[in-house]
């Protein structure tokens, strides 16, 4: 954002004002700076002119920010609760996620394949046939799940200037929540769990299966803090004063 107020837009965001409170705050301070330069216009001087004495009637840009910073209602939750945004939130919405995934696996079952025990070890059709489509909507959806609650989180953190820690504790926990994650789905070996599926999380009992779990938790890591570090990395410097 350009213009006399893009500073303190981002000194409101750096501070932990929400983008919301933040934008509708500078938008009624320009539409202010151009009455007030629109009012020393008619006084015979120069735009430039008016421009500069209606920012010096408006205040300095460490005014105008404290007048919005100390009051806490405009605060984001990421920063008033960021345990509940980067850590509740995330794993809520991997669980409605994985519940649609496993929704599309029962009901691409139940339809395709009625006859088969499990639908993990048999033949699902056509790959362009409906039956493929079905079962791959539902693994895209479970595992693409993880890596998009992260680039969520991502954005989050990069629309309020957050720093690395919060977004980087929020993906971990929810590939570590991914890693460990293993479905179940058999008429004859799956008698507790719904729909003969059933969800368990483990690491495994062997030093194999869990450097498996942590390679797998890192590959989601990886793809999940991907914008979020290009964001980083592109980010103009602040100039040094």
């Amino acid at each position: 954002m350009s213009g006399p107020f893009s500073e303190l837009r981002e000194r409101l965001l750096e501070a932990g004002i929400a983008p919301r409170y933040a934008r509708r705050y500078v938008r009624e301070l320009s539409d202010h700076l151009a009455d007030l330069t629109a009012e020393e216009g008619r006084e015979g001087r120069s735009h430039a002119e008016a421009e500069s004495m209606a920012l010096r009637r408006l205040g300095s840009i460490d005014d105008l920010a404290s007048a919005l910073i100390e009051r806490r209602e405009f605060q984001s939750w990421a920063v008033r609760a960021p345990w509940a945004i980067f850590g509740l939130a995330p794993i809520a919405f991997l669980a409605v996620a994985w519940s649609v995934a496993l929704l599309i696996l029962w009901a691409g079952w139940n339809i395709f394949l009625p006859q088969a025990d499990s639908p993990f070890a048999t033949s699902i059709g056509p790959i362009y046939g409906i039956e493929n489509a079905c079962f791959q909507t539902g693994r895209l959806i479970y595992f693409g799940a993880p890596i998009f609650v992260g680039w969520v989180i991502g954005m989050m953190a990069a629309r309020q200037r957050l720093r690395a820690v919060w977004p980087v504790f929020g993906t971990s926990l929810v590939a570590l929540i991914a890693s460990a994650a293993q479905v179940h789905a058999s008429r004859t070996r799956v008698a507790d769990g719904i729909g003969h599926i059933t969800m368990r999380f483990s690491f495994g009992s062997s030093v194999q299966d869990v450097s498996g779990n942590l390679a797998q938790a890192f590959l989601v890591v990886s793809l999940a803090v991907l914008p979020y570090a290009v964001w980083r990395l592109r980010r103009p410097k602040p100039l040094s004063t």
